[in-house]
């Protein structure tokens, strides 16, 4: 068969077909008495395996090895591949991901590309104050995509710079809101954490929604984030939360201040009163949670927590007893 007719046979050029041949991968059977170059099936099916191993990434250096080869073993070789290959796919990734974010902040021109690009790349710089500045100034100009600020504010271990991206997502709006609840089923406890601290500090009925649905959240430290930013805005979903975090001695300081803001409102006053003297009652007896819940009652108005101090006040526990007669009389003075 002549060259002309096996390239349109396997596809490969004519060109190409010279060039294995002067690399040695294949060579003609025969000439013709013209001088034309004659492949035999065999040679055919050589080419053809040329192309399936060059198809697996090999080089045609690779390739003869493969084929001439007697000792030559695959394993490493397809090891190595498997690597680059992997290698290649996270860079077309994140080229993909960082034209997906210049997109969607919808550039006016090409200045406004670079600004997102040095923005993006400051984000990811080493330098944890380049990072702060870059979340800072996001938004001036240009805006920052909100997908770079999620997946920034998530990976941020940095107390500063982590605080200026939350402020800088907060800013964005309800853009990145759905972004950070997935985090908040992440496998790693500190991107959980990072998650529930950002939605709390958006101010918008979607992430207080999203702070409730938090409350169910299997991690107890996403669900004290949530109780307490619930709190903060009144929400008395957060009360039994906040009142298993005085038990369990999780930030039990803050949620008791939280609970006593929330009692500012008459109609929740007697409810977290009640929640707190049931846990009493029916909760450990172990002396220091009950002082603990002694203390929660504090600042609750009501008869209901009168009613508790005062029987507390006579309690086994003698600080739980001391806590409760001075609150008892507190309450009293005033």
């Amino acid at each position: 068969m002549l060259i002309g007719d096996v390239a349109r046979l396997s596809g490969v050029s004519a060109r190409m077909l010279r060039h294995y041949e002067s690399l040695g991968l294949v060579r003609p059977t025969g000439r013709t008495d013209s001088g034309y170059r004659e492949y035999s099936s065999e040679d055919i099916r050589r080419i053809f395996h040329i192309e399936s191993l060059r198809s697996l990434g090999l080089s045609l250096r690779d390739v003869g090895r493969a084929l001439d080869d007697p000792g030559f073993t695959p394993s490493d070789l397809v090891d190595d591949l498997i690597r680059q290959t992997r290698e290649r796919i996270a860079a077309e990734t994140e080229l993909l991901t960082r034209l997906r974010r210049i997109g969607a902040a919808e550039p006016a021109g090409w200045e406004d590309v670079l600004r997102i690009v040095a923005l993006l790349q400051a984000l990811g710089s080493k330098s944890a104050g380049t990072r702060q500045r870059a979340a800072l100034s996001s938004g001036e100009e240009v805006p920052v995509p909100v997908e770079a600020l999620v997946e920034a504010a998530l990976s941020e271990s940095d107390p500063n710079v982590a605080g200026a991206l939350r402020w800088a997502l907060a800013r964005s709006g309800d853009g990145g809101l759905a972004l950070l609840a997935e985090g908040l089923g992440s496998p790693e406890a500190e991107v959980r954490k990072r998650a529930v601290q950002s939605i709390a500090e958006i101010p918008s009925g979607e992430a207080t929604a999203r702070l409730r649905d938090a409350l169910a959240n299997p991690d107890i430290v996403v669900r004290g984030y949530a109780a307490l930013a619930l709190g903060a805005r009144g929400v008395a979903d957060a009360v039994p939360t906040l009142i298993d975090m005085v038990v369990e001695e999780t930030n039990d300081v803050d949620a008791a201040d939280a609970l006593s803001a929330l009692a500012s409102r008459p109609a929740l006053a007697d409810q977290i009163a009640t929640g707190l003297v049931d846990r009493l009652a029916h909760g450990t007896a172990e002396a220091p949670v009950r002082r603990r819940l002694t203390q929660a009652l504090a600042d609750i108005p009501g008869i209901t927590t009168s009613r508790a101090l005062a029987e507390l006040s006579h309690d086994e526990d003698r600080a739980v007893a001391l806590t409760a007669a001075y609150l008892l009389d507190m309450r009293t003075a005033r």
